[in-house]
């Protein structure tokens, strides 16, 4: 309520004061906070914890569901609409949940809200970020969400190292978790012919461009490689 310090004083000095205001203690799960209405005040208690069963330990959640999530809960607990302003203040009561930099919520003990290095700044600009990205873009935008400074070169090691992180084309890496096959553009269309058998050369192209970020060129050449790949009777390539 205030931005100063000397009116941010004379508030608390009426919160104590006031026969009106009731302090709770923190716990386990709350912040210590103060209430006018220690019956609603327990009713957010209700929501919260129920928000907090529904988050599990690696969800990364935007700001906007989260509040959504916490809506739906308090409809059926409060019985009353509340207005966005009002689920933020209740949310940072919460020791269960936090948001990180990107403002994200998750678990406020996980690496998506505590990042423990370098490699947990990289996952999370990626996430957020939603495709892939070159290896310096993802040093810049470490070095903007979270005022760190990210050396392209770290970064870019920290991205080979992990196997949560997928080189997809030159210098541009994606997240394991969004399909992509680990391995050069040769291990992608061994992947895929063994799945699919036989394929054309231009069904190839369309899958491999799914996985990579390459040139055409560059999975013809591949194709050409007698040791892995050949043409059927019906012209079509299939495994060596």
């Amino acid at each position: 309520m205030a931005s100063d310090k000397r009116t941010k004083n004379h508030i608390h000095f009426l919160l104590v004061l006031g026969d009106d205001f009731a302090r709770m203690k923190e716990d386990e799960e709350f912040y210590h906070r103060w209430t006018a209405n220690e019956e609603m005040c327990e009713m957010v208690h209700a929501v919260l914890r129920r928000v907090h069963e529904s988050v599990k330990e690696d969800d990364l959640i935007p700001e906007r569901d989260i509040i959504r999530e916490f809506k739906r809960h308090a409809d059926e607990i409060m019985r009353k609409k509340v207005n966005e302003e009002i689920v933020r203040s209740w949310l940072d009561v919460s020791k269960v949940l936090g948001r990180n930099a990107t403002g994200q919520w998750g678990r406020a003990r996980s690496a998506n809200i505590r990042p423990r290095g370098m490699k947990d700044l990289a996952f999370l600009v990626l996430r957020r970020n939603g495709s892939p990205m070159h290896f310096s873009e993802v040093a810049a935008a470490i070095s903007e969400f979270f005022a760190r400074e990210a050396h392209p070169a770290t970064v870019h090691n920290e991205l080979i190292k992990d196997k949560r992180f997928i080189l997809v084309g030159r210098g541009l890496y994606a997240l394991e978790g969004w399909g992509y096959r680990p391995g050069i553009v040769r291990e992608v269309i061994k992947d895929i012919l063994k799945s699919e058998k036989a394929l054309s050369r231009e069904e190839i192209i369309e899958r491999v461009l799914k996985e990579r970020y390459v040139k055409e060129n560059t999975i013809l050449v591949n194709l050409q490689n007698g040791k892995y790949f050949k043409k059927n009777s019906f012209g079509k390539y299939v495994l060596v």
